[in-house]
Order: C-alpha cells, then structure tokens, then sequence
C-alpha cells in the first residue's frame, strides 16, 4: 500500500501542521504485506488450514498441510498487525492536519466505500461467477441470488479481505474521537521502547488474546471479523501511533532490528515446533490451539505476540536500512496496491481454477498461483480498475 493506499493512508486535528515527507522505507513495507496477503490465500487455497471461496487440496498431503500450516500461522501472527501498526503510524500524522470531522468523513470515503463495493460487486461476482461458492438452485439468475443474500441480511458478512478496512475504520473513529486528549505535540520526543516495555507489550498482547479466545475462538467470526485477533491489531494499531509520536521507527538502532528479526524467526521456529510436538498437533489434535482453558492456547497466543512484534520491529528496521527509497517499481507497486487488496479475490480464484486441471506437485502450484495472482492483479489494478473515475478516487 502507498501514497494514495486507503488501508493505511494518511488519517486526520484541527490545527495545520507543516507536512512531513514521506517514509519510503514504510510505504515500501505496505506492498509488501500486500504481496503476502496474496500469499495467504494461495496457500489457503492448497492448505487445509484457513478459509478461502475455492480450495483445491486434491494433491495436499500431511506433510504439505503441516507446512503450508506453519507457514500460515507465521504469516498470520504478524503481517495484519504491521498494516494495522502502519495505519497508526499515519493516523496520528494526520490528526495533527485535520480536524475530527474532516479525518471521520475521509476515512468514511476512503475506506468505507470500498467496503460497500466489495459487499454488493465484487464479492457477489466473484463467488457466484469466478468461485461458485454460492450454490443455488439450478437455474437461479444471479440477480435472484444477489437480492436473496441481500434480503437475509448475509450481505454484512461478506466484505471478504475487506474487513480489514471495517475494522481500520472502527479503530481510526474511536481514535479521532479520543485522540484530541492526548495529541498535542506535533514533535517527536525521541524516546524509543526499552527492552522491558517490549516484553511487557508482548505479554499484554498474549494475555489479552488469549482472554479473548476464551469467549471467541480462532475460526468464529462476527460479521466476518474474526475476534480472536484483534487484541493484537488493537495494540499494534496503538504502538504505531506511539511510534510516531516517539519517532523511534526512524531512530532503533539497526542492531536491535536485527536481533530482534532474528529473535522472531528463530526463536518463533523453535517454539512452534515446541508448541506442535508437546501440544498435540502432530496427532492430529488441533482443538486446545485456537481458545478455551488451555495450555496449547496460552502457549500459542504468547508465541504469535512475540513473533508479531519481534518480527515486526526487524522489518521495520530492515525496510528502513535497505528499502528506504523509491523508484519506478516501487512507486508503481505503491499507487496501485490497495487497488490490489480490494481486486485480488477474482483474480486469484480464476488463477487458481484454471491450475487446478494441471496435476503438478502442489508448491509449485502454490507458488505459481501466487506469482500469477500477484502479476494479474497489479495490471488489472494499473491497466483497468485505476483508470475508471469513480474507482480511482477511492483506490
């Protein structure tokens, strides 16, 4: 996502502040977790793991779903929580430009129409013409279908990856509203996160996701917003609002980023294979993972909190050190890639469905439908939904 990305695009106080330049190294870092989001749901397509509106698992053994699981559940532990952090990060900066009313109404129009785009279009095209997830009976216009999913009241869960931008929305309007409280200097402090308010930052996002877990498992949603994560995407969107209040993204030392990059993927392997060996899941027993009074699920909220912001801090790092400019490629990856997140479901599907009749092994099938979904979807994005007005003044 980028300069003119709406998922974390600059938000919105009443008293103009000069504009501060962009940071390269962050738009930078917003299409790349937009590419592996596309990753997700090509994985979701071969993995057992996760939902998505067509699977294709004829070819996924054991040991691809034990690999295609870990991957998922590295990805997920910490890649909607740097876009949630990014979005912080920008919130604030705009708070200081605009006023309340103004940051609500853009952010309305930024993020919620395309919301009401996918729920009435794109969604309803791409399950009933490009998935065939919706499955009437035979003969049944798609008009029918679209008006009954209308009628009953399904159409407010189906805003697909776009809940992302219904839960951006929630946190971006109750931040306007508290944030004139607290925001009063437009000037960094300079202050960045010691090592004990990290840990402690990781145990507050492991205890708080595993209380939610408690009353809301992993897989059960509320009008597609899966619950159990979002004490996670609640703190990141909060420590990327501390982060540019401190400034401390532009000044932790490389080093740190380093360690802590490290840190997160191998100390987060270490403890999966711990939490895969010990709790069960190399049985088959999945159950204790994902909520309720036990171990495997305390275990593994902690472990997706440390991964989240370990991994989190080294890539912030990492970008800013070595990806901290633009270029044609970038920038073209930038304009277009929220345009990718709101298009890539059909395009994906259709990638999927025509690799689907080739009997392959099934990583390269993954990592074919990625490639191909990722390529497609930024040329529609570039060549066709970008150039019609009314999209591109939300895209």
């Amino acid at each position: 996502m980028a300069t003119d990305i709406r998922l974390a695009a600059p938000l919105i106080h009443a008293q103009a502040v000069p504009a501060a330049p962009r940071k390269a190294f962050i738009d930078n870092l917003r299409w790349s977790m937009i590419i592996l989001v596309i990753s997700m749901h090509a994985a979701d397509t071969y993995s057992p793991f996760g939902n998505w509106y067509f699977s294709d698992k004829a070819a996924t053994d054991g040991l691809a779903a034990m690999i295609f699981g870990t991957y998922q559940s590295f990805l997920q532990a910490f890649f909607m929580g740097l876009l949630f952090a990014v979005s912080g990060y920008f919130a604030r900066a705009s708070l200081l430009k605009k006023s309340v009313a103004l940051f609500i109404k853009d952010r309305a129009i930024r993020l919620g129409l395309p919301v009401v785009l996918y729920m009435l279009v794109i969604g309803p095209v791409t399950q009933f013409y490009v998935a065939g997830s919706w499955r009437p009976a035979p003969g049944t216009p798609f008009l029918a279908e679209w008006w009954r999913h209308i009628l009953d009241g399904e159409v407010f869960s189906e805003s697909g990856p776009l809940w992302f931008c219904v839960a951006l929305l929630a946190f971006s309007i109750v931040y306007a509203v508290l944030a004139p409280r607290f925001t009063t200097a437009a000037t960094s402090d300079g202050r960045r996160p010691q090592l004990l308010t990290i840990l402690g930052f990781m145990a507050l996002m492991g205890a708080g996701t595993f209380a939610m877990r408690l009353v809301m498992p992993e897989g059960r949603a509320v009008l597609n917003l899966q619950l159990a994560d979002f004490p996670q995407y609640l703190l990141m969107f909060a420590a990327g609002v501390a982060a540019h209040r401190s400034g401390w993204a532009e000044r932790l030392p490389s080093r740190d980023g380093r360690r802590w990059l490290l840190a997160g993927l191998l100390g987060g392997a270490f403890g999966w294979v711990l939490l895969m060996a010990l709790g069960g899941a190399l049985q088959g027993h999945f159950d204790s993972y994902g909520g309720g009074w036990h171990w495997q699920s305390a275990g593994k909220s902690v472990w997706e909190a440390f991964v989240c912001v370990a991994v989190s801090l080294g890539l912030l790092t990492l970008y800013r050190d070595w990806i901290n400019s633009t270029n044609a490629v970038f920038a073209f990856l930038s304009a277009n890639a929220f345009a990718v997140y709101v298009f890539h479901p059909p395009v994906l599907i259709a990638v999927t469905r025509l690799l689907s009749l080739w009997h392959g092994p099934v990583f390269d099938k993954f990592v074919m439908a990625w490639a191909l979904g990722a390529v497609g979807t930024f040329f529609f994005a570039a060549a066709i939904a970008r150039r019609i007005p009314l999209l591109r003044a939300i895209l």
